[in-house]
């Protein structure tokens, strides 16, 4: 079938040797195909965005904006298939519309005061118009008037209404101000009229200069803020984008980490495959040469053997019966020496095994017990409230480590004779200071004799000849 598309729609066939969709102005349906039309016709759309500004002012923003399929090749194709099935006048499209509008709107007034959106509408606009447009580009549309009315109060929020009511009153105020001044300057005589026309005009010419000042220097301070606060946001913004570089550029460099591994990877596996496969080559024609190689030595054998075969046959079966005989003993004896070995080394098993079961018990035994000393240690410790000292002290006692230890200390001295001298220098005292001095000389010169005897009978040396001798022990004398 030959379709032909009006001058405001384009056909778009689907189907039968077709990958994606095919846009014409006119083209033949094939069977197997399927065809529409889409409208590139504009259609207004009429929304009040409730917004609310930097100030958290709340405000209404009646705008009109009339939004169609925009006629490009790529832009078709995405309305094509996004929106083409639905209405242009339907709930979904305008739904779908009045989001982008309402989010990048609402978006965009939070970063301005009111007096920036109310100053500038022109801005504001293009603003919006530019944002939704990119939001838009994603479907295929494409807004061709956007229309941005007066902006309307909130209901509890006047903002607008007073800034009219301030407005009024500041010219009714100076009309009341220029009516007086009229009065007055006719019931001025005509005596002090040129004075006091001079008087008023210095007077105004004054004001005049002090409000304008004051007008410069307000005008001058606006200026200023409005500067400072647009540097500040355009500070935010450069921030952000610099924010969004760095993680788009921290984002692009692992992906090409993640892409160089996957490509390292990929080739290790087609290197991994390769040497694999060619293993399997090898195998396979080692196998098959293997094969070969049998099935020829094995036909040549096969030959002889047959040709030898008749040969052999006689002379087999005469050595057969004899062999037999030696085989039938031999096999016997075998099984003899095999029955001795096997109770052998069943004997030996069991003592092994018994072996291994004490071993295993004592071990068992060693390790029970450590628990129960363990056990009993902390019982100890416990009772006795954690002291060390204490635990120490009743351990030895327990176990008659100071026993041993006096029993150790009195062996070492058995059988050893000390002999133990006690000397004095006589521990006289008196009353007669005059003879005190010969006194102590007489006890020092008492002290020495049993001294020289402790130290012969000590180490046996004798005193020197011209100190005395010793006197001599009567073996009469009993001991």
């Amino acid at each position: 079938m030959y379709r032909v598309a009006s001058a405001n729609e384009y056909l778009v066939i689907t189907g039968l040797a077709i990958n994606d969709i095919k846009i014409r102005k006119k083209a033949w349906v094939l069977p197997g195909q399927s065809s529409t039309f889409i409208d590139l016709s504009p259609v207004n759309y009429t929304f009040e965005v409730q917004a609310m500004s930097a100030e958290k002012l709340p405000f209404i923003l009646p705008a009109v904006f009339t939004i169609g399929p925009f006629d490009a090749k790529d832009s078709l194709k995405k309305y094509a298939k996004l929106i083409s099935s639905h209405d242009k006048n339907s709930s979904h499209v305008k739904e779908l519309v009045q989001g982008v509008i309402e989010g990048e709107t609402r978006v965009l007034a939070a970063s301005m005061t009111m007096e920036q959106i109310f100053k500038g509408t022109k801005e504001f606009k293009k603003e919006v118009f530019q944002k939704v447009q990119l939001e838009l580009d994603q479907f295929g549309l494409y807004i061709y008037n956007a229309n941005v009315k007066q902006l309307v109060d909130v209901e509890g929020h006047e903002y607008f209404s007073y800034l009219g009511q301030k407005t009024q009153m500041e010219a009714a105020n100076q009309a009341k101000v220029d009516v007086a001044e009229a009065k007055m300057k006719g019931e001025v005589g005509s005596k002090l009229r040129h004075g006091k026309t001079l008087q008023n005009a210095a007077q105004i010419d004054a004001e005049t200069k002090i409000i304008s000042t004051q007008r410069h220097g307000e005008g001058k301070k606006e200026e200023a803020r409005v500067n400072t606060e647009v540097k500040i946001y355009e500070n935010q913004r450069e921030a952000d984008v610099a924010k969004a570089n760095a993680e788009l550029a921290m984002k692009k460099a692992e992906w090409s980490r993640e892409a160089q591994v996957a490509e390292v990877e990929a080739e290790k596996a087609v290197a991994l495959k390769e040497a694999e496969l060619q293993k399997d080559v090898e195998m396979m024609n080692a196998m098959t040469t293997t094969e070969k190689l049998k099935a020829e030595f094995l036909s040549k054998a096969s030959v002889e053997a047959e040709t030898k075969a008749q040969e052999a046959n006689w002379n087999l079966y005469q050595k057969q019966k004899a062999a037999d005989a030696v085989l039938y003993e031999k096999e016997k004896e075998a099984e003899a020496q095999r029955a001795m070995a096997e109770a052998k080394f069943y004997g030996r098993a069991k003592i092994a095994d018994g072996e291994l079961y004490a071993k295993k018990k004592q071990a068992e035994g060693l390790v029970v017990l450590g628990q129960a000393e363990g056990v009993y240690l902390r019982t100890l410790m416990d009772s006795l409230g954690g002291n060390y000292e204490a635990v120490r002290d009743y351990l030895m006692i327990n176990r008659g480590i100071y026993q041993e230890i006096a029993s150790i200390n009195g062996e070492a001295v058995r059988g050893l004779e000390p002999k133990i001298s006690i000397w004095t220098n006589g521990g006289e005292g008196g009353a007669d200071g005059g003879n005190a001095a010969m006194k102590e000389v007489a006890g020092v010169y008492k002290m020495l004799p049993p001294l020289f005897k402790t130290v012969h009978e000590q180490t046996g040396m004798q005193p020197p000849t011209w100190m005395g001798n010793l006197p001599v022990a009567d073996s009469s004398k009993p001991n």
